[in-house]
């Protein structure tokens, strides 16, 4: 008799708690997730991130948004595109090789190519260059201006 519960109270564990690659939560809050394990704000990605894989060993990671989308970021009011998908490398405290978001700044376009995490800080690079922002500045995701992403076609 105890053993038949042991395994109804087992098994009944197992639909409480399903597996991680069974996982039933939507896949946009875990792709934000792994933005703050990496020690990164979630705002870095709009709002409404549609898949995204990550290569635990590697870090290199890809994220879709469902379709371009562009956002305005805070602090200095920069307009950012962002492409349907999104590439890079994640490793605690830095992006690398990241490609897919833009940003529109002394009449131009220019490639975000990384981003690092320092102390309170976010540092955006472009090229050769670098920009600092507070990180609380990214605390949110941002809804894509003009369209839902989410319901873009592919």
């Amino acid at each position: 008799m105890a053993r038949g519960v042991f395994l109804v109270v087992a098994y009944l564990s197992l639909l409480a708690f399903p597996s991680r690659s069974e996982n039933p939560n939507p896949i946009n809050a875990t792709a934000y997730d792994k933005l703050q394990d990496g020690g990164f704000p979630i705002g870095l990605l709009p709002a409404g991130v549609v898949a995204y894989s990550l290569n635990r060993t590697s870090g290199d990671f890809s994220v879709d948004l469902g379709g371009e989308c562009r956002v305005t970021l805070p602090p200095d009011n920069y307009l950012a595109s962002y492409s349907k998908r999104v590439t890079g490398n994640l490793v605690a405290g830095r992006i690398s090789a990241l490609d897919g978001i833009q940003v529109r700044a002394f009449f131009r376009w220019w490639s975000i190519t990384g981003i690092r995490s320092s102390g309170e800080d976010i540092v955006f690079e472009v090229g050769p260059a670098s920009a600092k922002y507070p990180s609380r500045n990214f605390d949110q995701s941002l809804d894509c201006e003009g369209h839902n992403p989410r319901t873009a076609s592919s």
